[in-house]
């Protein structure tokens, strides 16, 4: 779905995202994905991608449980984030808020194997269901609204990704 096709759906934007609306709240830098989520064609794809620079840096210097305790920080403040972006731009979920695809992708990546083919793996079934959509996810999708339904579909294609991955992994190791 392209962001027209998103806007077309939702309603009008309040304001056109772009460098300046990102600058005006911190939580428009981060819900944006640090720009990421300008890409004009595929800004969850672009904010999924965002993920892996974010895990290379940050997974090494902390504990299993200090990661974990990362994450539900950056959920849960991401769901704050993304509400205040949303109700600045008028839409529920702009295309270009993609702090929930890099948290999402960070869990994934939390429990992906090494090599660089996982890696792909890993991404790839995320895209997958977090476009595809599979029931519950586009009931979630369509009816939670907020920064909360923002983030929570997301953390469900994280689920199944890992689900994927879990079966894929026992079937070859």
């Amino acid at each position: 779905m392209t962001i027209s096709d998103k806007l077309h759906e939702e309603g009008e934007l309040k304001i056109q995202p772009g460098w300046r609306f990102l600058f005006s709240h911190p939580a428009h830098i981060l819900s944006f994905g640090f720009g990421s989520g300008l890409a004009r064609r595929a800004p969850g794809t672009f904010g999924t991608l965002a993920a892996f620079p974010i895990y290379w840096a940050v997974a090494p210097h902390l504990s299993d449980n200090q990661y974990i305790a990362m994450l539900v920080c950056a959920f849960f403040i991401g769901a704050w984030m993304c509400d205040i972006t949303s109700r600045a731009l008028g839409v529920a979920d702009y295309g270009g808020i993609v702090w929930d695809e890099i948290v999402a992708m960070l869990l994934v990546l939390f429990f992906t194997p090494p090599g660089w083919y996982w890696s792909l793996l890993a991404f790839a079934l995320f895209r997958f269901f977090d476009i595809v959509k599979p029931p519950p996810i586009r009931h979630f999708d369509s009816n939670w609204h907020g920064g909360l339904g923002v983030m929570f579909d997301d953390l469900l294609a994280a689920g199944y990704a890992l689900l994927c991955m879990s079966a894929i992994k026992s079937i070859l190791l």
